[in-house]
């Protein structure tokens, strides 16, 4: 008896460790490793865009990664926002040295009532997202301030 139930628990084991190893990271996590620059432009009172600006800062980028690895992505939803965007933010990734740079649109509202976030991505992967209190003040300080 003991040996069968050894051989049950070591045939579990290599089943988890399987399984365990051939799962992959989201495609969310993967693509940030590979984000190298972000343009922002900032939405006027009067609903027109601000002169983008362009955030290449290694360390920079490095907390942007961070921020964006930590939205809640609903990739079906179909969201209607009553005003338009704070911000429009374009993400550069690299994938391959030998092909130009993948562009994702991002629209972000800072909601002011829960210092939540909302954000609107064109990436089907991710579509509708929402960030916490502590990253959304993060993402906000980066992309409001010049």
């Amino acid at each position: 008896m003991p040996k069968k139930t050894n051989f049950y628990r070591i045939i579990f084991i290599i089943f988890v460790i399987l399984l365990v190893g051939c799962t992959k990271k989201s495609p969310n996590e993967y693509d940030l490793k590979q984000l190298t620059r972000v343009d922002v432009e900032v939405v006027k009172a009067d609903e027109s865009y601000e002169e983008a600006f362009m955030i290449t800062d290694v360390e920079t980028v490095k907390v942007l990664r961070k921020v964006f690895k930590q939205v809640k992505w609903e990739p079906n939803a179909e969201p209607k926002m009553a005003r338009k965007e704070d911000v429009k933010a374009t993400l550069f990734f690299k994938y391959d040295e030998n092909m130009p740079e993948r562009l994702f649109d991002y629209q972000i509202w800072f909601n002011q009532s829960n210092d939540t976030a909302t954000i609107l991505s064109n990436n089907v992967k991710e579509g509708l997202g929402t960030l916490d209190k502590g990253n959304a003040q993060i993402l906000e300080n980066i992309l409001l301030e010049k």
